[in-house]
């Protein structure tokens, strides 16, 4: 199916503020790619114009293919002349059984046309000539991009390709995963221009006061989710919106110089105007012009991209070893076999001849890298291929900084693993199976040691889809004794088809972990896999209790909250079972490794940041569109959830509100009263609904605050009223062809009449005639009306009469209405808020930049509005793809039962910058407690069951802890439920002491759980020294 257009906004609060928000051009389309465009931003739009050529479709290929082909890239050529082996299965997840024997780019362009109907996927099977590749060539005339990406081409190939891209301005990338280590190479010509050079949008910040001086001082808050600014020591700015020093709109950008978290320096402003109100103070970002060498010229002088310099001398090592690598295949026709002395010193031979490293020649490193090098592990084409398609990506969207222009990786610690040291050639040598390419590096045994394993999957989101597929192709779990869970709650969405492999449209709505489980039956039909659809956590601790996790081998989270993987990890560090967790947050990612005994634990997790505001801030002195936005939130639950929730209970239960608060009645029956009256009889009388409800929300609102505290209201004499944190709106006033007006009447109605099971109407045009002919009285003040300036002053008073007589009229209208047979039950439809469904972006989007005009506060666009209110963390097929192989690799080292904390490494990586940080874990921590050095891994264990076969008493433990260690305990805890505390009287400790563990758990409404962590309290403890104890593990019959 030909490439379909999408245009996509400005992907952040201040690209929206500076230019204005761009409209897209498929709503569908932005469903698709929305969490995509939060990290490639406006680039995002020539992605579907752009063709990009992607030679060698074996595993960093076939990566680099489906990672473009689920970005959106526009045309995605494949090129391979081979044909797909067996050996092809254990590496390129695109390929079946059915495939062997095919070509390779036609076997895999099936499957990746699959991926994504809006993306032209075409096989090419001839040389890669230069007549072929000037249809990559870059047009001056139209906004496509090029990119030509070679992998497990040889490099006589690499130059001659290399070379003539150069000439021709095509953006050139070389990728190679050779066993543990891969290389990459980027050259975007001499001259190629990046748009917006960083992570995130342009900061912005809304102005406060400006002063007159020299410097000038500008006063500012946050934008978004921050009180102060985000500015930088040089930053660029510009200013908009400016009263009073209006000078400044408009002045090209001038840099600022950070005072404090409010206050930033700016030129000289002595001779402006006086700064009197409002105004936006934003960020620029200046193209970036950068050149590259050819890959020619580059090998012998290269730039070579590193996290850590201590790193560049075994990245130069490895640039000389994979050009001996092909030296040794041009010479012999073949690579190195494993494990073959003869062939790993030819190597390094060569990599001694070539004489183009500066610097010693680590010969360790070089030799390591040959030994295997005839591998193919997926892990590795993993991290490699995801790396090369964001550069990719980068070529096309001008978003972030290229590669400059090297960048070596290797996990060839891995070779130390106790077990991989011992292996012998005939260990390594191919045995017809799909995973050759693995037992190349781990031999024939770890094979079959991978085939027994028991692995716990939590969370089938976009890490959990990429650690499947490299499970499947390692063949982890695909023995006889092996066993692989997955489980996840949720169903897939459309939003979820750009960056989770393993679904596709007609999975939509179906349970995830099913579908994942599916999936990689067919990559792998040995792997035993199944599937639960459940959330891990304390209401299924009986389930994941302990027969479950003491058969695990180990699990991968992959959670998207904190506090779900807090609690994976307690499990883990319960049943000592090694965990590997892993994160992203748009081009960013992390992998954690904790190993029982052996590394520290993951720690405590950071508490969530706090998205609550004030009351009073939301209703009368919003600041920042986050205020807004939470207020338009709070608007679509009070007008289209909560009074259909309290009509539908009052119909079936009209004394329902004697249950609650004499204030919060009232309020109740006060929208149940409200509501019936509103009830509409047609689409039109929606349209007035939501006419009127602007005018009361937008003009009445906002006049009456006015009358109430007019412009020149003081607290005091001289202490004015509306000041820098408290800013003084404006009244609206409608126009039914300003385009956000309008936009808040189809909304609004839409979801009126939806709520009132009245179907509702998409045509703008009726709406509009509706619009002309409804009359609204003149706004009139109510003298007297009191404005509540803190939530002390919002609390209702009590009125039993009032509430009584409209009790009595609701139960009367009640009475009608269930005797009416036009009535329909429920009468109404609450409708709860869900972030993917266009009308409630919509109505919650113009009902916050309505309110943003109102308080001069800079709008943002409905994608940047869904991100805000829905919470949602940008991600990218890319970033979720290089951190699933940096896990397994990890996985690699666990499956030996390896113990040694210096082959164990945990990854930080920023795919914007490519950089690559790979380091040991911390060891586990220690602490003193009773004369004795405890690891944070020691606990005290024992089986909470008496003689007779029946649960310990609380008096039991008391007694165990006494003759097993010696010690009093004075104090028992679960959590913060108390079981024993001898600080008690006499007759609540002999209680206490005669409860089961778990008896008293329940009548606390703790869930049953059959391992508990106990804490406790000893006689004679050091308050200061011994705050760390070893926990108790009671383990119940």
């Amino acid at each position: 199916m030909a490439a379909q257009r999408y245009c996509g906004p400005t992907a952040l609060g201040g690209g929206a503020c500076a230019a204005g928000a761009a409209v897209m051009a498929d709503r569908a389309e932005e469903g698709l790619y929305s969490r995509q465009l939060y990290v490639l931003g406006d680039g995002s739009r020539r992605l579907s114009v752009a063709a990009v050529l992607v030679s060698g479709l074996r595993g960093t290929g076939a990566q680099v293919a489906a990672a473009l082909v689920l970005a959106g890239t526009g045309r995605v050529v494949l090129h391979d002349r081979g044909e797909a082996s067996i050996g092809d299965l254990g590496q390129q997840f695109l390929l079946r059984d059915s495939d062997i024997g095919q070509n390779r780019a036609e076997a895999s362009r099936r499957a990746l046309a699959e991926l994504n109907p809006h993306v032209t996927v075409v096989a090419y099977t001839g040389e890669l000539s230069e007549a072929f590749l000037t249809s990559f060539q870059q047009s001056p005339f139209t906004a496509q991009a090029h990119v030509v990406v070679l992998t497990e081409s040889p490099l006589e190939e690499q130059i001659r390709i290399g070379n003539f891209c150069h000439a021709q301005g095509i953006c050139f990338i070389v990728a190679d995963a050779k066993g543990l280590a891969g290389q990459l190479f980027c050259d975007f010509g001499e001259h190629f221009i990046v748009n917006d050079p960083a992570e995130g949008e342009p900061v912005c910040a809304a102005v406060k006061h400006i002063s007159k001086g020299n410097p000038g001082i500008v006063t500012c808050t946050g934008m978004e989710g921050s009180r102060g600014h985000l500015f930088r020591d040089g930053d660029l700015v510009t200013f908009s919106g400016v009263e009073g020093m209006t000078e400044l709109n408009g002045q090209e950008p001038v840099a600022v110089q950070v005072m404090d978290a409010f206050r930033l320096k700016i030129g000289d402003t002595r001779s402006f105007s006086h700064y009197r109100c409002r105004g936006l103070v934003s960020q620029v970002r200046l193209p970036q012009v950068h050149s590259y060498k050819p890959l020619s010229q580059a090998l012998a002088e290269p730039k070579i991209q590193v996290a850590n310099p201590e790193d560049l001398s075994r990245s130069r090592s490895l640039h000389t070893a994979f050009q001996a690598l092909h030296a040794f295949h041009e010479e012999q026709g073949r690579l190195p076999r494993p494990r073959v002395s003869a062939d790993t010193k030819r190597v390094l031979e060569l990599a001694r001849s070539l004489a183009v490293h500066p610097g010693p020649l680590d010969e360790d490193v070089v030799q390591a890298f040959a030994s295997v090098s005839a591998g193919d592990l997926c892990p590795v084409a993993a991290v490699v291929g995801a790396m090369a398609a964001q550069e990719a990506l980068k070529a096309i969207t001008r978003k972030f900084l290229p590669l400059d222009q090297w960048l070596y990786f290797d996990a060839l610690e891995c070779l130390a693993l106790e077990g991989v040291t011992q292996l012998t050639e005939e260990d390594c040598v191919p045995r017809g199976s799909r995973y050759d390419g693995q037992i190349a590096v781990f031999g024939t045994a770890f094979q079959e040691l991978l085939g027994r394993q028991k692995y716990l999957v939590v969370g089938a989101g976009a890490i959990g889809c990429e650690l499947l597929k490299n499970f499947a192709m390692m063949g982890l779990a695909a023995g006889p004794e092996g066993d692989l869970t997955v489980t996840d709650m949720d169903t897939v969405a459309f939003s979820n088809l750009h960056r989770q492999l393993l679904y596709r449209s007609a999975d939509i709505s179906k349970p995830k972990s099913v579908v994942a489980a599916a999936a990689v039956r067919r990559m792998n039909p040995d792997v035993r896999v199944t599937a639960h659809q459940n959330q891990v956590g304390p209401a299924t601790e009986l389930l994941y209790g302990d027969d479950f996790f003491r058969h695990l081998d180990g699990v991968a989270s992959a959670l998207d909250t904190l506090e779900a993987r807090a609690y994976l990890e307690s499990c883990c560090f319960r049943y000592l079972t090694p965990l590997l967790d892993s994160g992203t947050e748009g081009p960013r990612g992390n992998v954690l490794a904790m190993v029982p005994h052996l590394t520290k634990l993951l720690g405590p997790v950071a508490a969530p940041e706090d998205h609550t505001f004030p009351l009073c801030t939301l209703r009368y002195f919003p600041q920042t569109i986050q205020h807004t936005l939470q207020w338009a939130r709070d608007e679509f639950e009070g007008l289209f959830q909560l009074p259909a929730e309290h009509v539908n209970r009052f119909m079936e239960d009209p004394a329902f509100p004697e249950q609650l608060p004499t204030g919060k009645a009232m309020e109740v029956l006060e929208q149940v009263r409200r509501s019936l009256q509103e009830r509409p009889r047609d689409w039109q009388d929606c349209v007035r609904w939501a006419r009127r409800h602007w005018q009361s929300c937008y003009h009445d609102a906002i006049a009456q605050l006015l009358h109430t505290f007019p412009l020149e209201h003081e607290v005091k004499p001289g202490v004015p009223f509306w000041t820098w944190d408290k800013t003084c709106p404006h009244p609206l006033i409608f126009n039914p062809d300003n385009d956000t007006h309008l936009e808040y009447i189809m909304a609004a109605a839409h979801l009126f009449a939806q709520s009132h099971k009245i179907p509702p109407c998409s045509d703008r045009a009726s709406a509009s005639t509706v619009l002309r002919s409804v009359v609204l009285p003149p706004f009139v003040p109510k003298e007297g009306f009191q404005i509540h300036l803190s939530e002390e002053q919002e609390e209702v008073p009590a009125d039993d009469e009032r509430l009584e007589e409209l009790t009595r009229d609701l139960v009367q209208q009640r009475r009608e209405l269930i005797g009416s047979e036009e009535a329909q039950v429920p009468l109404m439809e609450p409708i709860h808020f869900e972030k993917d469904n266009d009308i409630h972006i919509d109505f919650i989007t113009a009902a916050s930049n309505l309110r943003a005009e109102s308080y001069s506060i800079p709008p943002t666009n409905r994608l940047i509005s869904k991100r805000i209110i829905a919470r949602i963390v940008p991600a990218i097929i890319t970033t979720t793809a290089a951190v699933a192989g940096l896990a397994c690799l990890e996985v690699y080292k666990l499956v030996w039962g390896c113990q040694d904390l210096s082959c164990y490494r945990n990854s930080n990586f920023s795919l914007s910058d490519c950089l690559l940080l790979r380091f040991q874990p911390l060891p586990a921590s220690v602490y003193w407690y009773r004369g004795r050095e405890w690891s944070c891994w020691d606990r005290l264990e024992m089986r909470a069951v008496s003689a007779d076969g029946q649960e310990m008493t609380v008096q039991n433990i008391l007694d165990w802890m006494q003759r097993t260690h010696g010690w009093t305990v004075t104090m028992l805890l679960h959590g913060f439920t108390v079981l024993y505390d001898s600080g008690e009287k006499e007759g609540i400790r002999a209680l206490m002491k005669k409860q089961r563990l778990s008896a008293t758990l329940e009548n606390a409404g703790e869930p049953q759980q059959r391992v508990l962590k106990l804490e406790y309290v000893c006689e004679e403890e050091d308050a200061e020294t011994e705050a760390t104890r070893p926990p108790l593990m009671c383990f119940l019959p």
